[in-house]
């Protein structure tokens, strides 16, 4: 096992953040839950060495008796491994053994509230038909030996007609095909960053890019979001004064704020990626789910716009296909680039994409009136149990952005986990443990799901010595 990964102990002190908010009577017994938040949502990758008790204890400013039972807790749970010699490091428990810490939830797995996912089920109907298609297509590849590092002509011009539909003329040979949108991001920062590159991020933004970043031995410089979204001129002085190799940007229904950016501002954002000769990569996934006000086009077709999308919102995240839209000759460097990732997509799924994508806005129609439903569902349950948090309005996307009105999101998150209900916490979108103000909720689950994941959110808050209002009937939502 490598466990070349290290957080030393001023690092961890930023990312626990307030960790003695919440219910949990003791010290260790708090920093204990936060540490294991922090592993379990990511923000501590797995096999990454922590810092020894008497370190994180000075930068803590506690005892190191607490320090050391807080990791004693930890090990007993499987979160914490550690070797005489070797130090501590993190770890998950083994199938079958509770996550739940502490404390054991109130409710078995299998009757667990996803709301730390912000993904639709799938449309079944039409992923059976698609995979029925992509069968009777298989046969002519099976003579081949099956890989194509940019991915199937048939898949190439259905993504390409698709781009162009929404006013991105684009050919076959500006399309690559990946394993999902995250799989394009990393390849770009494979082909085009190198360790120690600086590249600018929103703040708050989607975790996984965050880690993406990391994983390319890049440092992020966060650019902050402000109550109506971006601030194009505070963008423009972070990359004159960076200089980043790149800019990750989400400005279509932003996760996990929900921000779109204007036809206007996007005609200056990519005024200023000319300008400052910064590639900007437009990250696409949730595009077509808008809701609220109509479609806007692509952010631009310059050779300074990397533009990536994924069938896993429109369509399925488990159907594992996304892609990257770049020039030509960015395309042939990325599919060279791609040799030390992987050799090329699964030919069934591209196939069954091929079926999907030309059939998006049909598809996409529907999900739009399913989750306009849900988001209404949603917002009227929050207002009757939980008027006091906050959630913000999206004109589009899969979820709120939730102020709560104190900085408790972890130790909601820990308490909602109790409750059975699984949450992103604010600081999962963050760097250095910012955010604790605020969760995301998705409304991805069917009405009566979310009715009863809203119950025991207010039952968590309630533990937390929150305000809660008595369960009404809800009138009108449907």
């Amino acid at each position: 096992m490598n466990t070349d990964r290290r957080v030393n102990g001023s690092h961890l002190v930023r990312l626990l953040g307030d960790w003695r908010t919440g219910p949990l009577p003791t010290a260790y017994a708090g920093l204990a839950s936060r540490l294991r938040l922090l592993i379990l949502d990511g923000r501590i990758p797995l096999h990454t060495r922590i810092p020894a008790e008497r370190e994180l204890a000075d930068a803590l400013g506690v005892s190191r008796t607490t320090v050391a039972a807080a990791y004693e807790r930890l090990r007993e749970d499987g979160f914490l491994r550690s070797r005489r010699g070797a130090g501590t490091w993190t770890h998950l428990p083994p199938a079958g053994v509770s996550a739940a810490g502490p404390v054991a939830t109130l409710v078995e797995d299998d009757d667990l509230i996803d709301l730390a996912h912000a993904a639709p089920p799938a449309p079944a109907e039409w992923l059976h038909a698609a995979a029925e298609c992509a069968v009777t297509q298989l046969t002519r590849y099976l003579p081949t030996h099956g890989y194509d590092p940019l991915g199937l002509s048939v898949l190439r011009t259905a993504i390409a007609s698709r781009y162009t539909a929404r006013g991105a003329p684009t050919t076959p040979d500006q399309v690559l095909v990946t394993g999902g949108a995250q799989h394009a991001f990393a390849l770009t920062l494979r082909a085009l960053a190198s360790p120690g590159d600086r590249i600018v991020v929103e703040h708050p933004t989607y975790p996984n890019a965050l880690e993406a970043v990391r994983r390319a031995g890049c440092r992020p410089v966060p650019v902050p979001l402000g109550p109506d979204g971006w601030d194009l001129e505070m963008l423009a002085a972070t990359i004159r004064h960076t200089a980043p190799r790149l800019a990750y940007l989400v400005p279509d229904f932003q996760n996990p704020t929900g921000f779109r950016l204007s036809a206007d501002d996007r005609v200056a954002l990519v005024e200023l990626a000319a300008r400052t000769g910064t590639t900007l990569v437009i990250d696409e996934t949730v595009a077509e789910l808008w809701l609220d006000g109509g479609a806007l086009p692509p952010v631009d077709t310059s050779d300074l716009i990397v533009t990536t999308g994924s069938t896993s919102k429109t369509f399925w995240g488990g159907l594992r296909v996304g892609w990257l839209r770049a020039s030509p000759t960015m395309v042939r460097r990325m599919g060279a680039a791609r040799a030390s990732m992987d050799l090329a997509s699964p030919i069934l799924e591209q196939l069954m994409a091929a079926d999907l994508v030309p059939r998006t806005e049909e598809i996409a129609e529907i999900r739009r009136v399913w989750l306009r439903g849900s988001r209404a569902r949603l917002r009227e349950r929050l207002k009757l149990r939980l008027p006091s948090w906050t959630p913000n309005a999206p004109a589009g996307g899969l979820g709120f952005w939730v102020d709560l009105g104190a900085p408790i999101a972890s130790a909601l998150a820990i308490s909602a986990e109790r409750q059975g209900v699984a949450l992103a916490a604010g600081p999962r979108f963050g760097l250095d443990g910012a955010f604790e103000r605020y969760v995301r909720l998705p409304y991805t689950l069917e009405a009566e799901t979310l009715d009863l994941a809203v119950d025991r959110l207010a039952a968590a808050y309630l533990a937390l010595g929150g305000e809660v209002t008595e369960e009404l009937p809800l009138r009108g939502v449907t």
